[in-house]
């Protein structure tokens, strides 16, 4: 089975090394970061993820921003992206079905397994993975 492969935008280098670590190590995901959004369609035009995770608040640019220039890249305009947030509570998040405002959502903390469940759901497959949590720092 070929690698699931995640891009994951966020400007918060200690998540995003834990959550690529952690997705890594439960196999069947292939995990491209970037830590500045400025950069993050540069880095889905090179990479060609399945998936994106994509932090909503971040200094340099907002993820609105970068997700409105990957929708508008016809290679990548149908990759699917949910927007990370520490803004949102996860009983908002989950009252309102992972969706605000017509945007996929996960709300900060989260866990690896509440990360693979969404990229399943999203695209109908399943990775290789072991068993397991661990949560991922709020950012």
């Amino acid at each position: 089975m070929d690698k699931i492969r995640v891009l994951l935008i966020d400007d918060e280098p200690s998540f995003t090394r834990m959550l690529k670590m952690s997705l890594e190590r439960r196999g069947g995901f292939e995990v491209m970061v970037e830590n500045n959004g400025a950069y993050g369609l540069t880095v889905a035009q090179d990479f060609r993820p399945d998936f994106i995770l994509l932090d909503v608040i971040m200094p340099d640019v907002d993820g609105g921003e970068v997700a409105a220039k990957i929708r508008a890249d016809s290679k990548l305009k149908d990759t699917p992206i949910v927007f990370l947030t520490a803004g949102v509570s996860k009983d908002t998040t989950k009252a309102k079905g992972n969706v605000i405002g017509g945007q996929k959502y996960l709300a900060k903390p989260v866990t690896v397994d509440e990360v693979i469940r969404c990229i399943e759901a999203r695209l109908g497959k399943t990775p290789r993975v072991s068993t397991g949590s661990s949560p991922v720092p709020k950012s």
